[in-house]
């Protein structure tokens, strides 16, 4: 898998060790873009993490930018978070934001007007993104 590439395995096997030895949150609401990108970004894609929360990606149509954030369903105890960003021709993720999180993980921003991103973000050791997306 191309993604698998992109982290190296020190790191995931650092974060699937931190996210072993937490706690169950409670129940949680449906997480949502809170704007933590900034002016004039807009969601354009997004994937949910299994029960946990939601990676989003966004937009900026002036400056050619993308964005990722990863925000949990509901907020408390700082967890494992990533969200990360590259163009489908870089070798490895450009921008990557990753550590223990109480609400979310980013932003990272990519420029990539007229190329595709691969992009993504994890919550707890569960990871969601997509790859080649919103060519353009």
């Amino acid at each position: 898998m191309r993604i698998s590439k992109r982290i190296t395995a020190t790191g995931i096997a650092a974060f699937a060790i931190a996210a072993g030895t937490l706690a169950i949150a409670s129940p949680a609401s449906a997480a949502t873009y809170g704007g933590q990108c900034g002016s004039g970004y807009s969601v354009v894609n997004q994937k949910t993490i299994s029960g946990k929360g939601t990676v989003f990606l966004t937009y900026n149509n002036s400056n050619g930018y993308n964005c990722v954030v990863t925000v949990r369903n509901s907020t408390g105890s700082a967890v494992p978070m990533m969200a990360a960003i590259a163009k489908s021709s870089d070798p490895a993720w450009y921008a990557m934001d990753e550590g223990s999180y109480t609400s979310y993980a980013g932003p990272v921003y990519r420029s990539a007007k007229g190329s595709c991103v691969t992009w993504g973000g994890a919550i707890s050791g569960t990871y969601a993104g997509g790859e080649n997306t919103n060519c353009g």
